[in-house]
């Protein structure tokens, strides 16, 4: 997901897509540790993808206080 994606979504739904995306990165970490996983490509993926929202978050934060 790239980032001007992310910035289309309300605070809302940002707060939604980083709770499942910490799901997917636990279920990911679940298949290697029991070695169900197969592209390892994917866990560097979805933990880039929640430091972009939670980038996105903290920006919109910073833009409310300032």
């Amino acid at each position: 997901m790239r980032i001007q994606e992310i910035r289309v979504f309300s605070s809302e739904e940002l707060k939604k897509q980083l709770d499942e995306a910490y799901r997917e990165l636990f279920n990911l970490r679940f298949r290697l540790a029991t070695r169900q996983l197969v592209n390892y490509q994917e866990i560097r993926n979805v933990r880039k993808r929640i430091a972009r929202i939670k980038t996105i978050i903290r920006e919109r934060a910073l833009l409310e206080e300032g």
